[in-house]
């Protein structure tokens, strides 16, 4: 990870002076120092000097804060509202202080040979260094989507998109180099390059936070407020807003791996209409509707697709709206290549001057996944190349393709000589290009249809600006339902509002019913909900019992849509995001926190996802009023409640007091419009 602490070369800030601004600079050995308070629950601490593009992932306050500066020997303090920040230049100690509560500061883990065990700042091999304090039992969440705890604490992370093949390890798809501690602070590494975490990691420092960027540059954010939510209100002040979203994407997702020809699909889409189903969107993924040797192209397969304008309009007649998947490979025999050879629109291989030649790990396909071709990777610094993948969905829209599914986006090498159009290299690249890629399909679809939206798989700092995502490749298993929906409340605890699992799982042995009933109801309390998998993933497939416990499913997420659009309103205005983990919904109630997998939906619900078989549950009620959403029976919190349910039955509470909207009975979301009021059937007092 980090190597042998002999190899950190701590560092001291000299010559450390503060203009009248409130702006403090010194020197280093590793190049200049400068911090600064951006408002009063951010402070921006940069160490060397970043170079390379800008890729707009945080936009820091255009006006300057009010400061005040004193200093007491060689100790400078800094002081904006309620925050305080002093500086101690020989330990390079900073600490960040709210009300007169120390919320971050330098680590106090002294050493037996040396004064620390860990150094306050220092430069590496492999780039920056710092470390600060973590209080005794301190929990940490954060870093995007992680399948691990959720508390951090203890753990090793990597900021470091990969193909993570399901659910199961650290790597994941969407990272994002931040955290952030219920007690009220945070931190965010601008940057594009690797961070390594060790959060409370005992072979470091199980009292420390150490934190390494892979550059010759450290640009750090700390947050300061009174609790999680507040970090993340400031968080995505920095970072963006999440995005609106159309109404319709809120409705249910068909989807299989893989449909594989017209017959295939519209023989599902006609079955949920048979069977009166709510279902909104029906998805074509990348074998169902292209040639795997050749892709990736915008234009159907003609031997499966000889008419895709007729195929589009009869998937348009049954009442859904058409997802087709995309990736930014094109095979090296595909149609696309020699154009984007000559234009220049590839990354390239610095040592021959040549489109960069990525070659697929043949060991995770098999007979459905079969094995990809030899391809090239679009280069999205390049604004041509942009412009022109941007400007090739048209076509696509024209015919009546609604939205994309933008897969993968991890596939830049970590190798130097990869090149970019903007001069960035592999390792630079490699964590915001998936960022890029769902930015330019995000516009392509904001020009075509006004509010864009994509399913994406991988992210970076800001995804949260161009909705939405799902949950990458789950194991079939009851492992895969616990982790995807840990993957989904970490990406919630990192300012992110917009998920969806693969319901059922994506790959492994088919679903049992049960398995596949109760993975339908933790779906409904996302942003999005979406069945996809290899083999059978429609609702009909599991059994007569199965179909009515997710039909019943499927028509308790279209009535919330309006409570649902609500939520994401707010997540608009204040980056509190729609899936509420317990440190975040509750931050005074550390009992609660423990229960990792429950968490509120919105402001008034409470779902505890039941994920193993039997039906049996364990949940921690919060302080106050609850409601058994099917009983109508009341509790009182805070306590545990220990259940044991049948299929048809989940837990699911709402808060005394709530009322909740709940839209009137329909198949398709998309039937309300986007503009006008939801018809309610009911507003549910409880």
């Amino acid at each position: 990870m980090i190597g042998d602490l002999g190899a950190l070369e701590e560092l001291v800030l000299a010559d450390l002076a503060v203009d009248a601004r409130g702006t403090v600079r010194a020197s280093t050995a590793a190049g200049p120092f400068r911090l600064e308070i951006l408002a009063p629950d951010l402070v921006r601490l940069r160490l060397g000097i970043r170079t390379g593009p800008d890729y707009g992932l945080v936009r820091p306050p255009a006006v300057p804060a009010a400061v005040a500066a004193s200093r007491r020997g060689a100790e400078l303090a800094l002081v904006c509202g309620s925050l305080r920040v002093t500086i101690e230049p020989d330990q390079a100690a900073i600490t960040l202080a709210r009300d007169g509560e120390t919320l971050l500061g330098p680590p106090r883990d002294a050493h037996f040979r040396r004064r620390f065990r860990l150094p306050r700042l220092a430069r590496h091999a492999r780039g920056l260094f710092a470390a600060f304090d973590l209080g005794e039992g301190e929990p940490v969440y954060g870093h995007g989507e992680k399948w691990t705890r959720l508390d951090h604490r203890g753990q090793l992370l990597l900021s470091w998109n990969e193909d993570a093949l399901g659910v199961n390890a650290e790597a994941s798809y969407k990272n994002l180099p931040f955290a952030l501690s219920p007690r009220g602070w945070g931190l965010l590494a601008h940057t594009t390059a690797r961070v390594v975490h060790g959060v409370g990691f005992a072979p470091l420092s199980h009292r420390s936070y150490a934190l390494l960027v892979e550059e010759p540059a450290l640009d750090l954010f700390l947050f300061a407020a009174a609790d999680a939510a507040g970090v993340l209100d400031a968080s995505t002040r920095l970072t963006g807003r999440p995005g609106r979203v159309p109404r319709w994407t809120l409705g249910p997702w068909l989807s299989r791996a893989y449909y594989r020809d017209e017959a295939e699909l519209l023989e599902a889409a006609r079955r949920c209409r048979e069977l009166a189903l709510p279902m909104d969107v029906i998805t074509l993924d990348g074998r169902a509707w292209q040639d795997t040797a050749t892709r990736f192209h915008f234009a159907f397969d003609p031997a499966r697709y000889p008419d895709p304008a007729a195929t589009v309009r009869r998937v348009h007649a049954l009442g859904f709206k058409l997802c087709l998947w995309e990736y930014p490979l094109v095979s090296l025999a595909g149609p696309h290549y020699p154009e984007l050879a000559r234009a220049g629109f590839l990354l390239k291989d610095e040592r021959t001057g040549e489109p960069w030649r990525h070659e697929w790990d043949p060991a995770p396909f098999g007979p459905v996944l079969t094995p990809l071709p030899p391809s090239a990777i679009l280069d999205f610094t390049h604004p041509g190349a942009r412009a022109w993948w941007r400007d090739r969905h048209e076509a696509l829209f024209e015919l009546g393709v609604d939205v994309m599914k933008t897969d993968f986006g991890e596939q830049v090498p970590d190798d130097p000589h990869c090149l970019a159009h903007d001069g960035t290299r592999g390792p630079a690249l490699h964590n915001v290009y998936p960022l890029l890629y769902n930015r330019c399909v995000h516009e392509a679809a904001s020009r075509r249809f006004g509010v864009g939206f994509v399913l994406a798989r991988s992210g970076w700092i800001g995804s949260q600006t161009v909705p939405g995502a799902w949950g990458g490749d789950p194991q079939a298993d009851w492992g895969g339902l616990a982790a995807s929906i840990r993957g989904l409340l970490s990406l919630s605890l990192s300012g992110d509002p917009f998920y969806a699992t693969d319901i059922g799982g994506f790959y492994g042995a088919l679903p049992d019913p049960e398995l596949f009933v109760r993975w339908a109801q933790a779906a409904v309390f996302a942003s999005h909900m979406r069945f996809h998998g290899i083999g059978p993933r429609e609702p009909w497939a599991f059994g007569e019992v199965a179909l009515a416990c997710v039909r019943a499913a499927l028509e308790l997420r279209v009535s919330l849509v309006p409570y649902i659009e609500r939520a994401l309103v707010e997540a608009a205005a204040t980056g509190l995001p729609l899936c509420r983990p317990m440190p975040l919904a509750f931050p005074h109630e550390p009992e609660s926190w423990a229960f990792e997998l429950q968490y509120l939906f919105g402001s008034d619900l409470l779902v505890a996802p039941i994920v193993r078989p039997g039906g049996r549950a364990t949940i921690w009620l919060p302080e106050g009023g609850w409601v058994d959403w099917f009983t109508g029976i009341r509790y009182e919190g805070p306590r545990r409640l220990a259940l044991a349910l049948p299929l048809h039955r989940f837990p699911l509470f709402a808060r005394e007091g709530a009322r909740i909207p709940l839209a009137a009975a329909t198949e398709r979301v998309a039937a309300w419009g986007e503009h006008d009021p939801v018809p309610l059937a009911d507003l549910r007092s409880f």
